[in-house]
């Protein structure tokens, strides 16, 4: 029986990843990587450091540049923040610890990985909640936006969001840890993971954002309408046309997120009804696409925004070291 045992697992294991093999009965990366498994590092490797990269340029480009200190930037940055995040903890712990290992060996380093994971993409949603939210009142209530969106309610914005993002990834840990008594895994656990956790972090917020752009929208569109009508193309009106593009570009950002993170949210919510397990090759793969959400959000900023590009362009050639640029206008 526990020969037939071994077999099974040690065929699982080289079925499900290329990078691990069985030692002891440990799942642990292979000290004799085969082609398919260097290449797959060298991609994910490079798409570590792009995200880092792309992500510090933002940051930079909002703390540096003068122009760029806007509450919606403000948020931006915030988001830029989560992003290197994830690729300076998440990406590394997830080559390290496959989530294909941690399916076999959940142990506290697993357990970890999942709430540092949890918690930066709920720092990241929550910051698009905020970005939403600014993007209502600018677009759909410019005569009050400078009033009710100021620095203060950025900052308490941006506290808020991280520290509800803290806290649902340090209850993600202590609820693991404390499974661990369970032969089986924990009706509170199996809970947690895969049904209250997606529709707080994720589910959730994302149908509140999407009612709300879809509002901006209407908005938008009445407001387009009202300027084709008058003669007179007057300042706020030409305003309103930057806070539509604004609003916009914010709105693809939201769609890439949801994009990205949809099919892994799907997956792990039908995991436990569904008498056909999914493939572990499947949902690993689904997991680095979740991840890959945080290359993508730069090279939106770079496209969509010319103030980003000239940014960009100015700290990688590093031209900002050569003087004091801060109050550059950027076109």
């Amino acid at each position: 029986m526990e020969p037939e045992v071994t077999f099974n697992w040690t065929n699982a294991v080289t079925a499900i990843h290329p990078c691990y093999e069985i030692d002891n009965f440990q799942y642990i990366l292979t000290k004799n990587p085969s082609i398919i498994c260097v290449l797959l590092y060298i991609f994910l490797m490079l798409l570590c450091v792009v995200t880092i990269c792309g992500n510090l340029l933002v940051i930079i480009s909002v703390s540096y540049f003068q122009q760029l200190h806007t509450p919606t930037n403000y948020l931006i940055l915030s988001l830029a923040v989560a992003d290197l995040l994830v690729g300076v903890i998440v990406f590394p712990f997830s080559m390290a610890f496959s989530l294909s290992s941690c399916v076999y060996h959940e142990g506290v380093i697993c357990k970890v990985r999942s709430g540092v994971d949890i918690s930066l993409s709920s720092a990241s949603i929550l910051n698009l909640c905020c970005i939403s939210i600014d993007r209502y009142y600018a677009v759909c209530q410019p005569l009050t936006y400078r009033t009710k969106i100021s620095d203060r309610v950025i900052v308490i914005m941006i506290l808020v969001s991280w520290g509800v993002s803290v806290l649902i990834g340090v209850s993600i840990i202590i609820a693991g840890l404390n499974n661990e008594k369970c032969e089986e895994r924990c009706l509170i656990d199996v809970l947690l993971e895969n049904t209250i956790g997606p529709i707080l972090t994720f589910y959730l917020p994302v149908l509140i954002m999407l009612c709300i752009y879809v509002k901006i929208f209407l908005v938008a569109q009445k407001q387009a309408r009202s300027i084709q009508n008058t003669t007179c193309q007057t300042t706020q009106s030409g305003a309103s046309k930057t806070e539509r593009k604004a609003t916009k570009t914010l709105a693809i950002v939201l769609g890439v997120f949801i994009i990205c993170l949809t099919p892994f949210f799907l997956c792990v919510t039908v995991l436990p009804f569904n008498n056909n397990p999914v493939p572990i090759p499947v949902i690993e793969t689904l997991n680095w696409l979740t991840l890959s959400n945080s290359m993508l959000n730069p090279f939106i900023y770079a496209f969509f925004y010319s103030w980003f590009r000239s940014g960009f362009r100015m700290i990688i050639s590093g031209k900002i070291f050569q003087g004091d640029f801060t109050n550059s206008k950027l076109c």
